[in-house]
């Protein structure tokens, strides 16, 4: 499969052998674009991928450098996509406070959440801004706000790794204009949703949680009408 022989749309999801990240791939997948699958787990990713009917490849997220080398791996072998959805993450450890996180615990949630992130745009966005043709969409959290929930305190690593990403998103989106030269940049909350992460008990659906992600990375853009660059819930703009 190679983006550049063909018009048909390619998407990359990161995650995307479970939960919110498997939603997402799987409603590209039916909206006829070619989709890619990038997960950790070599044979819940291959029967994902089996299941939705597209490619998949794994990787490590912690481990950065390979994810570096993975993802010029996938540029080289599939071509550029025109969506990239991370819908990979982890929460950190309960008692994870500020004055009671452990380096290794910190560097865990950061490299995965953040910094992999950081790598996966850094390596395959480029691409993307210069064909003017693509869209990135980031599931963060409401946890990671600098309003509401997310001045509540605890899990420093995972919401500060989510302030981050926030920060990233609002900062990328003014270098390259805001969708001025067709390429959008968007964070999204799923709110506490029925994953691995969110356990049975959460109040939503993984289909709910992923619905605007699906919505971004779908939307009709109009520039200088529509925005980017923003944290949204459930279609609409929130602050951060």
């Amino acid at each position: 499969m190679n983006s550049s022989a063909t018009t048909q749309p390619f998407a990359i999801v990161t995650g995307g052998s479970r939960g919110l990240g498997f939603v997402v791939a799987k409603a590209l997948k039916a909206a006829g674009q070619q989709v890619l699958i990038v997960s950790k787990d070599h044979e819940r990713a291959k029967n994902s991928a089996a299941e939705i009917g597209c490619n998949f490849e794994t990787v490590d997220f912690e481990d950065l450098d390979a994810t570096k080398e993975k993802f010029e791996e996938i540029i080289s072998k599939y071509g550029t996509p025109t969506t990239l959805v991370l819908a990979h993450g982890v929460m950190s450890e309960k008692m994870s406070k500020t004055l009671k996180t452990t380096t290794k615990e910190w560097r865990r949630v950061m490299a995965i959440n953040l910094d992999s992130v950081f790598i996966a745009i850094n390596t395959i966005a480029p691409a993307m801004a210069e064909a003017r043709n693509g869209r990135v969409i980031i599931f963060t959290a409401c946890l990671g706000r600098m309003s509401g929930p997310g001045n509540t305190g605890g899990l420093a690593p995972y919401r500060i790794s989510k302030a981050g990403v926030n920060a990233l998103v609002r900062n990328l989106a003014h270098e390259t204009l805001q969708g001025g030269r067709g390429f959008l940049v968007d964070a999204t909350c799923p709110n506490h949703s029925r994953t691995d992460m969110g356990g049975p008990d959460a109040p939503r659906s993984a289909e709910e949680g992923a619905a605007t992600a699906i919505w971004l990375a779908t939307r009709k853009f109009e520039v200088g009408k529509d925005q980017t660059g923003l944290f949204w819930e459930d279609q609409v703009v929130i602050p951060w």
